[in-house]
């Protein structure tokens, strides 16, 4: 990631500079932070993903969107753009606004070396102040990796390693199973 500007800036000029980036960036608490781009492997682990929830997902009441779906944390002041959200329906939508969501109950982000601690740490402690959200799946994209954490009660979130290709990860908050192997069958790990 790549600081902006460290000139503060309100929500409102983030969104009125957003309209006509030709960057994903992202707000945190006054900061514009330039989103980088991603590496083949973290393409091909949000695709796979995408396919698989895609899939699980048909006719159930959620929708689900990608790294260019914006969404607003208020209680953190943050706008960001997971790799993965899904919503119930009807999906909620920022007062004023066509392209910012609010209410996800599920969201991964694909790790790599620059992400990786904030995606653990002062992010998940934004996404974890959204009232309905309940399971946050962090993806390696280095080797086979999956980190679940999933809402136990108001401040409790229980985390569950997955490592072994035969192992499934339980999507509880989507009612999916997830197979590391289906998972990562096109990833490349020796570059």
């Amino acid at each position: 990631m790549i600081v902006t500007s460290t000139q503060p800036y309100s929500p409102a000029d983030y969104l009125e500079l957003e309209e006509i980036a030709s960057v994903r960036r992202e707000y945190r608490n006054g900061e514009i932070i330039e989103m980088t781009g991603g590496t083949p492997n973290h393409n091909e682990l949000i695709r796979a993903l995408t396919v698989i929830l895609s899939l699980s997902l048909a006719g159930k009441p959620y929708r689900l969107f990608l790294a260019d779906q914006r969404l607003w944390v208020p209680q953190a002041n943050l706008y960001t753009y997971p790799d993965i959200l899904v919503l119930p329906t009807p999906i909620e939508l920022q007062e004023g606004r066509k392209d910012t969501v609010l209410n996800p109950v599920f969201i991964a982000e694909v790790l790599s070396d620059s992400t990786r601690n904030y995606d653990r740490s002062e992010k998940f402690a934004a996404y974890r102040t959204i009232p309905g959200f309940k399971e946050y799946l962090l993806v390696e994209q280095s080797n086979m990796y999956v980190e679940q954490h999933l809402k136990q009660n108001s401040n409790q979130w229980l985390m569950t390693e997955y490592q072994d290709p035969e192992q499934s990860v339980i999507l509880e908050s989507l009612g999916v199973e997830l197979k590391l192997k289906e998972l990562y069958q096109n990833l490349d790990f020796s570059s």
